[in-house]
């Protein structure tokens, strides 16, 4: 299985089939207009911006799950990635990314990618983790995605190969993908 098995609504409501991705590189990250990471937004267009015509795609998909940080329907998500961030990269509608009604790509995610722990060294990391224990300690149970800007990086066959959590730049990310490309 990967991620061409699934389909899911861009942020303008046409479905697509993730196979249009195929022999790409993808980062599949959950957003959210209103988090302390989401100046994570210009981080990923940069790296898109740089790699995207050597075979580099960003699947976005705001979620709503996270304290309520992605309030705005999916006109306002767009009109708020593309005026703040500039963000030219795909955008899909509002979904659900934990919990049963997680969309299904998530659920295969996670599957395939296990939580390994926050980078405690980022200015966010120990608070982040605090934040999780005190106010939602079932979100640090099992493998779900943990909060905003969970990022999976999958190859070109459709392979989930790493997972970087919100704690992690996108920058961070830009090792793995050059040899990935």
């Amino acid at each position: 299985m990967s991620i061409y098995s699934f389909k899911a609504k861009t942020i303008d409501g046409e479905e697509i089939s993730l196979e249009e991705y195929r022999g790409k590189v993808a980062i599949v990250v959950n957003t959210a207009s209103k988090c302390g990471f989401t100046p994570q937004y210009e981080g990923l267009e940069k790296l898109y911006e740089k790699y995207h015509s050597k075979g580099l795609e960003i699947l976005g998909f705001p979620c709503n799950q996270f304290a309520g940080q992605e309030p705005g329907d999916n006109t306002e998500v767009k009109n708020f990635c593309q005026l703040n961030y500039g963000v030219s990269f795909q955008m899909f509608e509002k979904t659900d990314v934990r919990g049963e009604s997680a969309h299904p790509l998530f659920k295969f995610l996670t599957s395939e990618k296990p939580f390994e722990g926050f980078d405690m060294k980022h200015p966010i990391g120990e608070r982040l983790y605090h934040a999780l224990e005190t106010n939602f300690p079932e979100y640090l149970e099992g493998d779900e995605v943990k909060w905003n800007f969970t990022k999976f990086l999958v190859d070109k066959e459709g392979k989930v190969v790493h997972r970087f959590e919100p704690t992690s730049e996108p920058s961070e990310m830009e090792a793995v993908i050059e040899t990935l490309l």
